[in-house]
């Protein structure tokens, strides 16, 4: 591309130099609801990590749970058929806490506390926001990031028309 082509198509992408629609704050959106609305994303943010974890522990739980199997036949075939017993009657498949395995702790978590979070920071971010989402970090970025750095661009690369 020759020097006047490069110019030409920076100059073009100059009016698109920042985020995209999609990402920039309304009209009459103050610092203050940008914060907020921030904040409460970082939570529910926290709350999907949270929630990966218990589905961590839901999956090891279960998989040292069919693990038993193994090692009760092993130990009956090691001719300790007492403990083989044992470990069948009274840890294999009981319960991790009162009435409850792992997938029903993970349907109430998901039941009582998650989906009534995602639902209301939803219906935050539609109602304070114009549904726009990650203003803040949006701006964070904008404010960071080195303007006609090649690695610094507001958005990804436009497809060519």
């Amino acid at each position: 591309m020759d020097r006047t082509a490069r110019g030409t198509a920076k100059d073009m992408d100059a009016h698109h130099d920042g985020p995209d629609p999609a990402h920039r704050r309304p009209p009459g959106v103050s610092d203050a609801t940008v914060e907020a609305l921030g904040s409460l994303s970082k939570a529910l943010e926290t709350t999907e990590r949270a929630r990966g974890h218990l589905y961590s522990f839901h999956q090891l739980t279960g998989s040292a749970d069919l693990e038993l199997d193994r090692a009760v036949e092993l130990l009956r075939r090691a001719g300790h058929v007492a403990w083989a017993e044992e470990v069948r009657t009274e840890i294999l498949g009981r319960n991790v806490i009162p009435g409850h395995w792992t997938f029903q702790i993970v349907e109430a978590y998901d039941h009582t506390y998650y989906q009534p979070f995602k639902d209301l920071e939803r219906r935050a971010v539609e109602e304070l926001a114009e549904g726009r989402d990650h203003l803040y970090e949006a701006e964070m970025k904008e404010a960071r990031r080195t303007h006609g750095h090649p690695d610094h661009t507001a958005g990804p690369p436009r497809p060519p028309r």
